[in-house]
């Protein structure tokens, strides 16, 4: 039994970790222009050597990159949260007793996530400036998408989970 609590506990700090990344690192998309360096952006910054805000990302036009960077923010936090849920629950719930509260803590994180990854996937074009647009998608988008079935399955262990001796 506490060869499986350890494997849960490290399966959700490796979920958490790739969540934090994915929404911290600046690859969300990478343009390669001909003759110059490659362009990194994320959710508020492009960058090369330097870094500047993506245009617009204040106003209402850019709702849709706002939307990614809430759910993503949120993800995080519910993600860190659940953990920490998870350790008040080991402690406190009774002997048989299912972890509920933690896997819905990380289901919601799981679809915060696929929130966030499925605008970005269906507007990015919209974020960018039109000498930006012809690019692809970067390592920090791929740590999104594989974060959700990540913390999908982690939550999905907590429903099955029950407190054992």
């Amino acid at each position: 039994m506490l060869i499986i609590l350890a494997l849960i506990i490290l399966f959700h700090m490796a979920a958490a970790i790739i969540l934090f990344v994915a929404t911290i690192h600046n690859a969300w998309w990478m343009v390669s222009p001909t003759g110059r360096d490659v362009i990194y952006s994320d959710l508020w910054y492009s960058c090369n050597s330097t870094c500047y805000q993506i245009e617009n990302s204040h106003t209402a036009d850019a709702a849709y990159l706002q939307a990614v960077q809430a759910t993503m923010i949120l993800a995080t936090i519910l993600c860190s949260v659940s953990f920490f849920v998870f350790l008040l629950q080991l402690f406190r719930i009774k002997q048989g007793e299912r972890f509920i509260f933690t896997a819905i803590i990380q289901l919601l994180a799981s679809l915060c996530v696929m929130i966030a990854a499925s605008i970005y996937t269906a507007e990015h074009t919209s974020f960018h400036v039109p000498s930006l647009q012809k690019g692809s998608y970067g390592s920090s988008f791929v740590l999104a998408w594989i974060s959700f079935p990540m913390t999908l399955i982690s939550g999905l262990m907590y429903l099955v989970l029950r407190k054992r001796k």
